[in-house]
């Protein structure tokens, strides 16, 4: 089924015009261009009545009909709709279901049935139950759990036939918990408790049982939730997804250890279940905090890209987790006078500054304050060894680093500049597309860095210190804009010559030559971007481990002499790095509570 067109700043004169053209063919008794105009009108206007006016005329007409929209190998989405109501005009209201019911599966946030036929109360008498609990499984399959509000407008055609076919057949026990479940997650509660309840009266089963536990749950009635959920597992012992369900349903009462027994009981029977493991590892990770669960999830989801519940999983855990779910914000002290100088001027201009540090901070941080705030001048004090200029192999020596080959970041003096050249326009357009995308965990930022594979490694590196013009107007977004563009450019680096083994690889030389070169944001930015290969590579996970503890114990020896304004940023992408040793995790939670 292919897509509607879409995108139109007025879709009613889209659809108008497209009526326009419809009427002329009919005119010309052209039936299937007019047709096909109708069909197009429409994908903009649903419930547009002209348009049902004009498929009412099309269906009666004597070379009209159904076969005016004809289900081709690749149909398209308005043929299927038009079809479908065409159909309904034409008495066939099961065939016409089922197709506005595959619209909606296929675009689930257009109201593709809110017509007046859809709320006939005896249209669910019309239909076999059969047809129509096939139809809220489809449905389930799209709808959200629960669907939001904004959304559920879409899907009020088919209760209203859920609750017509419910009141021409009240004894069909699949009917009531199939409609108990759409109903529940539509928001009606109530109504879904008492739909359960009639289903298991009239033919006790384990999908009435499960229907009336959900239910509960939805309503915070844990025990009434529980109680149902071991009526289920009466019925069928080894149903382990109900060992899930009652595993996360002890959790959100305040049972975590309960809840987590119930699933391990699942695992000893399927140690690899789609439901039961994700549940798991959340629990575990809960229960322990180590990240190492959420890397399990994260494996488990790589080999079953397909599981929704792994990946939903997944994405509630990682959220807020820094470095994991999101990133870590600028904390240094020119960036806190950014956003005071900001707020003191109330918006009617951006001052020109005289800026005095006593002590050097990022390159990056100070191109944020001058990007924001141009012509401002910054200078910085004394600098206390070990020297923030220098790559950390410069600094520390020793044969246990990698010496740095490519530097950003030049100085003159304690002032820096770039030591590469500036991006091409497409690569810095590129950038400024992607550049405010966020991430629900690494694996999927290291997905997502995808996008920019087709950037070579001039303007990868280039962009890192020649960050394009942020999208919005608002001088106090450059830190952020900076940290975020610095963050996706690594990630694109993590895709650089991917077929190339990662020992030896150029992108592997260029993500240590950031993490290890002079002091700065684009630090953190390369560290991330390891520890996203880190999540997504288990072969690569030991050396990414060692060289993110190397860069922390680099971090944490120049901290005992002067401010490391990225110390506490580091200590937590230490804590995000699969395989980390134990002791280097317990010292990079010390770091974190001094900090």
């Amino acid at each position: 089924m292919t897509e509607a067109h879409e995108g139109t700043a007025d879709p009613r004169l889209e659809a108008e015009g497209e009526l326009s053209m419809a009427r002329l063919a009919l005119d010309g008794g052209d039936l299937r261009h007019a047709a096909d105009h109708v069909a197009t009108a429409i994908t903009f206007a649903p419930a547009l009545p002209e348009i049902h006016e004009l498929l009412a005329h099309l269906a009666r007409h004597p070379q009209g009909g159904a076969d005016l929209f004809p289900m081709d190998e690749r149909v398209y989405l308005g043929t299927v709709v038009c079809r479908g109501h065409v159909l309904a005009s034409l008495g066939d209201r099961a065939e016409a279901v089922r197709l506005l019911v595959s619209a909606q599966c296929h675009s689930p946030g257009h109201a593709w049935a809110d017509v007046p036929w859809m709320y006939d109360p005896g249209l669910g008498a019309a239909l076999p139950p059969e047809a129509v609990c096939d139809a809220i499984g489809r449905l389930l399959g799209v709808a959200g759990d629960p669907v939001p509000e904004a959304e559920r407008a879409a899907f009020a055609p088919f209760l209203s036939l859920v609750r017509s076919a419910i009141a021409a057949h009240p004894g069909h026990a699949m009917l009531l918990w199939s409609a108990s479940i759409l109903v529940r997650r539509l928001g009606d509660t109530d109504a879904a408790v008492e739909l359960a309840l009639r289903s298991a009266r009239i033919e006790p089963s384990a999908f009435a049982a499960v229907a009336l536990g959900t239910a509960y749950r939805a309503q915070g009635r844990w025990a009434q939730a529980e109680q149902a959920w071991r009526q289920a597992l009466d019925l069928e012992p080894d149903n382990l997804a109900v060992h899930t369900d009652m595993a996360e349903m002890l959790a959100e009462a305040g049972r975590p250890e309960d809840g987590l027994a119930w699933v391990e009981a699942a695992l000893r029977k399927e140690p690899d279940h789609p439901s039961a493991f994700p549940t798991a590892c959340v629990l575990r990770f809960g229960r322990d905090g180590d990240l190492a669960h959420l890397v399990a999830l994260a494996d488990h989801l790589r080999a079953r890209p397909d599981n929704a519940h792994a990946a939903g999983a997944l994405a509630r855990a990682a959220h807020g987790i820094p470095w994991v779910g999101r990133y870590v914000g600028p904390t240094e002290a020119v960036v806190n006078m950014l956003h005071q100088s900001l707020e003191s001027v109330d918006g009617t201009g951006t001052p020109e500054l005289t800026v005095a540090l006593y002590a050097p901070e990022p390159p990056s941080a100070l191109l944020a304050f001058v990007r924001a705030l141009p012509g401002s001048d910054i200078t910085v004090g004394d600098i206390q060894p070990p020297d923030p200029r220098y790559t950390v192999p410069e600094v520390f020596g020793g044969d246990r680093l990698e010496p740095v080959r490519r530097r950003l970041w030049d100085f003159d003096g304690t002032a820096p500049r770039p030591n590469v050249a500036p991006p091409s326009a497409s690569a810095a357009e590129t950038m400024r597309d992607l550049a405010l995308r966020t991430w629900q965990h690494p694996v999927h930022a290291y997905d997502e860095g995808v996008r920019l594979a087709g950037l070579g490694l001039t303007d990868l590196l280039g962009v890192l210190v020649h960050p394009p013009e942020p999208p919005m107007d608002e001088p106090g977004v450059w830190p952020d804009w900076i940290r975020l563009v610095q963050i996706w450019a690594c990630l694109g680096l993590t895709h650089y010559e991917a077929d190339r083994p990662w020992h030896g690889s150029v992108r592997r030389r260029a993500l240590v030559d950031l993490a290890f070169g002079p002091e700065d944001w684009v630090t953190e930015a390369a560290l991330f971007a390891l520890v996203a290969l880190a999540w997504t590579h288990p072969d690569d996970r030991a050396d990414i481990a060692g060289l993110v503890t190397d860069r922390f114990h680099a971090a944490v020896e120049a901290a005992g002499s002067r401010p490391v304004t990225i110390l506490d940023s580091i200590a937590h992408l230490v804590l995000a790095t699969p395989e980390v040793e134990e002791r280097v995790r317990a010292f990079a939670r010390e770091v974190l509570a001094e900090e």
